[in-house]
């Protein structure tokens, strides 16, 4: 038989297979980074997937106390903090992650850019009753908001913002990394088949008892129902949206994504899903297409070789990258 588990965030559906001879599954919910966290770990033996959650955890907790701009005592925090001011010397995990986030800023002509978080206090996406803030306020923030003025120093891992009120975030890119890690702190432990979901944010790796992982693209009119399935092994399904954390007025649906260059908002697309085996990269390249819009983001992802894109546009039409498929039965 089969049982479907719909994510907290109704931005997918994940179906799991169930029978005797299998694997034991074994998996735990809890909150990390501020949002829903699942991990899952099929093995022969209980207490090794059990023992690899945990240390799977711990890892995901000690990346939050490392990247998060929230935590006071983070050393993003501290780079913030110093902004204007001087730089501020990194581990270089956090500085490796802010080198590769300004590579995607170029790759992706700054539709992603991790300066966004400047504008973190000017929006209450996740209340469910934010207002809109003054459009004035708003502009003079985006002045602060250009990954060009993130500079790094290699020689000894410093990071320093040029601007003084300038602040970098890793919303659109950190959930990735935290599963990414998750899977290799779970992989040195044995298990050759599991998944890390951060919210919606699904990392997949080896199969469910021999079959293929299934996950159920969701249809932004009703989030219990499935647009169609996709089926994947080790590859990561990421979706960005305005399905949860909008901002809703009588003329838009303003989602929680900000377009770099306007300091505003995107209003382009209901959602963007990518499918690539790194969820780092499906992370901010989520991101990166939600702004980009449905013409320019499907040239960029079919340049990029071993990821795939859905679109669901603003007026409720599905696209697909070139090799992207869709099972709708």
């Amino acid at each position: 038989m089969r049982f479907f588990l719909i994510c907290i965030t109704g931005l997918c559906w994940l179906a799991t297979a169930a029978g005797q001879n299998k694997l034991v599954e074994r998996k735990q919910h809890l909150t990390l980074m501020g949002t829903a966290f699942e991990v899952c770990a099929l093995h022969q033996n209980p207490e090794v997937a059990d023992e690899a959650i945990r240390s799977a955890i711990l890892e995901i907790s000690r990346i939050e106390e490392l990247i998060s701009s929230y935590r006071i005592n983070s050393q993003t925090s501290q780079v913030n903090r110093m902004a204007g001011v001087e730089p501020v010397r990194v581990d270089p995990e956090l500085y490796g992650l802010i080198e590769r986030s300004l590579k995607l800023s170029r790759l992706t002509d700054g539709a992603f850019d991790i300066s966004y978080a400047v504008t973190d206090n000017l929006w209450d996406f996740k209340s469910g009753h934010g207002k809109v803030p003054d459009r004035a306020r708003a502009d003079s923030l985006k002045a602060l908001i250009d990954y060009h003025n993130i500079i790094l120093n290699p020689q000894d891992t410093s990071i320093y913002l040029k601007k003084k009120g300038m602040r970098i975030g890793f919303g659109a890119i950190g959930k990735g990394y935290a599963a990414n890690r998750a899977k290799k702190i779970m992989q040195s432990f044995g298990i050759d088949n599991g998944y890390v979901d951060a919210s919606g944010d699904i990392l997949f790796w080896g199969s469910n008892n021999g079959k293929s992982w299934k996950v159920g693209l969701a249809s932004p009119e009703n989030r219990t129902e499935a647009l169609g399935w996709l089926e994947v092994n080790d590859m990561a399904v990421v979706t960005s949206g305005d399905y949860v954390y909008h901002i809703k007025t009588d003329t838009a649906n303003l989602s929680h994504i900000i377009d770099p260059k306007s300091g505003w908002p995107v209003e382009k697309m209901k959602s963007v899903t990518i499918i690539c085996p790194d969820a780092e990269l499906a992370d901010g390249l989520a991101t990166s297409v939600s702004v980009l819009g449905p013409e320019t983001g499907l040239m960029l992802i079919n340049k990029l070789r071993g990821v795939e894109c859905i679109l669901i546009t603003g007026d409720n039409k599905m696209l697909t990258s070139d090799h992207a498929y869709i099972h709708r039965e």
